[in-house]
């Protein structure tokens, strides 16, 4: 048995919608057309794919696995149509990049203005997330990392360094001091990403150690996100070592110890061998390229 192509199509974009009114305004057709072929696909694969309720339609299990497949087709024909007319010099089609949440709420996102004006008929999505979505199943088209990719398929250039220092905001140094030397930060509330910072920066919490030789303090506060680590900083909860590029222009924060730099860790941008001749994702890296080297002192 082979199953309709169009019917699977109306199905994926019920699917998408939750609903047959929105699916139909989506794809030009009358809702009682929508609702037609989605019942003769039932029919004919003898399975409930939708439940129906008041808020609208929940995907059954049998639905779900549907669904998984016909989402893989539609980004197929998606990204055959975007080859297709990149082919032909038009730069367009949908590009999902993922970031960690800090890097891309306060550099990425100020930084892609640019991109998006000259480039209208690319579809830019930013999915930020602390956790590496997987490139070789296209949760993302393109990644910009804190560590280089362990799979093979994946290509990767290095972007910049991105360097970190000691940061205060100057109600805490008011309260508390300013330490003059690494050892007087035994005296100070120290703020860390934690409880485990993943392994490429596992020494991203060197304030523990430094002046300290052979032992470890103890941190009044861990976080597991860099941004929020920045809040608590600006709220005068404690110090803390952050990516220079998070505390760059924010006000109420101020560098302690300047002379001492922590460990500093490679940006990379990555993505699946399969969009190597990409314009899109060659379009975005060079704009990247462009931004990290008119600020790579402030990185």
């Amino acid at each position: 048995m082979s199953m309709d192509w169009d019917r699977l199509r109306i199905f994926h974009a019920v699917a998408e919608a939750g609903s047959f009114t929105l699916a139909a305004r989506k794809l030009g057709l009358s809702q009682s057309a929508v609702s037609r072929q989605i019942r003769a696909l039932e029919e004919s694969l003898n399975v409930h794919l939708f439940t129906r309720h008041a808020r609208g339609l929940v995907l059954t299990h049998e639905g779900e696995v549907l669904y998984r497949a016909t989402k893989n087709a539609a980004r197929d024909i998606e990204e055959a149509e975007s080859a297709l007319l990149e082919m032909k010099g038009t730069p367009r089609g949908r590009l999902v990049v993922t970031t960690m949440v800090s890097f891309g709420a306060v550099w990425l996102t100020p930084h892609i203005a640019g991109f998006v004006r000259r480039y209208p008929e690319i579809a830019l999505e930013l999915n930020l997330s602390d956790e590496d979505l997987d490139l070789a199943r296209r949760e993302a088209d393109v990644a910009i990392r804190f560590h280089a990719p362990h799979q093979a398929d994946l290509i990767q250039r290095p972007l910049v360094k991105v360097h970190h220092h000691i940061y205060a905001s100057p109600e805490y140094l008011e309260r508390r001091g300013v330490p003059k030397t690494p050892e007087d930060l035994d005296r100070h509330d120290i703020i860390i990403y934690g409880p485990t910072p993943p392994e490429p920066i596992k020494d991203i919490n060197w304030t523990l150690k430094l002046g300290a030789p052979g032992r470890r303090r103890r941190p009044l506060l861990q976080i597991n996100n860099t941004f929020a680590v920045l809040q608590a900083i600006r709220a005068g909860i404690g110090l803390a070592a952050i990516p220079d590029f998070l505390a760059y222009n924010q006000e109420g924060i101020v560098r302690v110890l300047p002379e001492l730099e922590g460990p500093a860790f490679d940006l990379y941008f990555v993505y699946p061998r399969e969009l190597k001749g990409s314009k899109r994702v060659a379009l975005f890296r060079d704009h990247l390229l462009e931004q990290v080297r008119a600020e790579a002192n402030i990185l």
